[in-house]
């Protein structure tokens, strides 16, 4: 059963300092009513008092200012100002090799605080590196509870990128940390990730346990929506795909509320009026929904959802492929090539081919000259028993091409049949076999 994440009294980012024990500290107790705040749903005003935390000048016996500011910069990136959290958060990736091992803790949560804002901003690759610093910090200060949030950023960055193998070697590990309760920042984001994760692995069907804790769960539900900007049409379209209607109609209800609470908040809106549309299959509200987002990846993914529904209609095609056109381009722009071959795909379901599409992420250990990122893709997926239209399925092309791939495969890496490739594979080491994977 999943563990709810509200039980906490500070915002999670406290528990990398010594708390503070001043009853009198203006800065924690802005920051206890700021937490509390953004818990129930009140988004705008835990974020008002969070800034105030901020400001406060903080005379106690703790160490209050530094995790404060994470909080707010953390609050932040979930509503994807991500200007406002990068004034924040300047300065944490620079080396920090000098500092002394105390800061271990709060250099953690900063390094991550930092990965995070760089993932919503669609540069995955530095979220990945500093998400692996973090991971590293957080070892070092022995703060382990901190780790499930760095592999969540890394799983989704591999996942964007098309490096399945990074990605899905993550699934059960954070659905474990999610079932266990064992994340400094509740369990609903990692559920969230392996249900993504798994459904690449195995459909639908395989996040179906998840994607129900998810939704059935108020605190849970609450607590990802106000965090993800992206999560509520994943979980339309998931639990569309399970058949369930009253799942979705849940997470379209919660949306559509936490945004009426907090009108100020953009891309709330946006992601209430994103699920809404896909709900009731109204293209003009996911159109709306793609203009006011502020994540860039949730903006192409609105693009590609009105691309979907207007493709329906057959007086609508120019409207579905410069809708699609518009997905594609912007997926490639927030580093999520995986994505944007998805929305290629759908430009060539009506009849448009725009060249050659943008190239998955290799495997780490895979030298330059070895196999292009889409062959390490095709390679890791044959090597887990995929068939070729399996595989085709789940990287949006072809089998055909999926066997052009496979030829190359084989002569590049010396095998002669699907057995050999995989045995060879499983010797191939990968980015998430080291340190930041334990």
């Amino acid at each position: 059963m999943l563990d709810s994440p509200f039980r906490l009294r500070l915002p999670p980012v406290f528990s990398v300092v010594r708390v503070c024990r001043n009853g009198s500290c203006e800065t924690a107790r802005l920051s206890e009513s700021s937490f509390s705040a953004w818990s129930r749903g009140a988004l705008e005003e835990g974020m008002r008092l969070a800034e105030a935390a901020v400001r406060t000048e903080h005379a106690c016996d703790g160490e209050c200012g530094g995790p404060a500011r994470l909080w707010y910069a953390a609050l932040l990136v979930h509503v994807r100002d991500l200007p406002g959290a990068a004034r924040i958060v300047t300065g944490v990736d620079e080396p920090t090799a000098a500092r002394p091992a105390t800061g271990h803790g709060i250099e953690a949560a900063s390094l991550l605080c930092a990965a995070d804002l760089a993932f919503a901003g669609g540069d995955t690759a530095r979220a990945v590196a500093l998400a692996g610093r973090g991971a590293d910090r957080a070892r070092r200060a022995g703060l382990h509870h901190l780790l499930p949030d760095a592999h969540t950023v890394m799983a989704l960055s591999a996942l964007r990128q098309g490096d399945l193998s990074g990605g899905t070697g993550f699934a059960d590990q954070l659905r474990d940390y999610a079932l266990l309760g064992r994340t400094a920042h509740g369990p609903s984001r990692c559920a969230w990730a392996a249900a993504q994760l798994l459904e690449v692995q195995g459909g639908a069907a395989s996040a179906a346990q998840l994607v129900a804790g998810i939704v059935t769960d108020d605190g849970l539900l609450g607590e990802l929506l106000a965090s993800q900007p992206t999560a509520a049409a994943w979980l339309v379209r998931a639990t569309r795909k399970l058949g369930d209607e009253t799942l979705a109609r849940r997470v379209v209800t919660a949306a559509s509320v936490l945004a009426l609470r907090n009108r100020g908040l953009r891309s709330v809106g946006a992601a209430a009026a994103h699920a809404r549309g896909l709900l009731e299959g109204d293209p003009e509200q996911v159109v709306t929904a793609a203009a006011a987002h502020l994540d860039p990846w949730a903006a192409a993914s609105a693009h590609e959802d009105t691309g979907k529904l207007l493709a329906a209609r057959p007086a609508e095609r120019e409207r579905a492929v410069a809708a699609l056109t518009l997905a594609a381009d912007g997926y490639a722009a927030a580093a999520a090539p995986r994505d944007a071959r998805r929305a290629e795909s759908r430009l060539r379901s009506l009849g448009v081919r725009r060249g050659r599409g943008p190239q998955y992420a290799g495997r780490g250990g895979l030298s330059t000259g070895a196999l292009t990122g889409t062959e390490a893709a095709v390679a890791e997926l044959v090597s887990q028993g995929f068939t070729n239209s399996q595989v085709g399925e789940r990287l949006f092309i072809s089998g055909h091409t999926v066997a052009f791939h496979l030829k190359k495969i084989f002569r590049k890496m010396n095998v002669a049949s699907r057995v050999e490739l995989t045995r060879a594979w499983s010797r191939v080491p990968t980015a998430t076999t080291g340190s930041d994977a334990r």
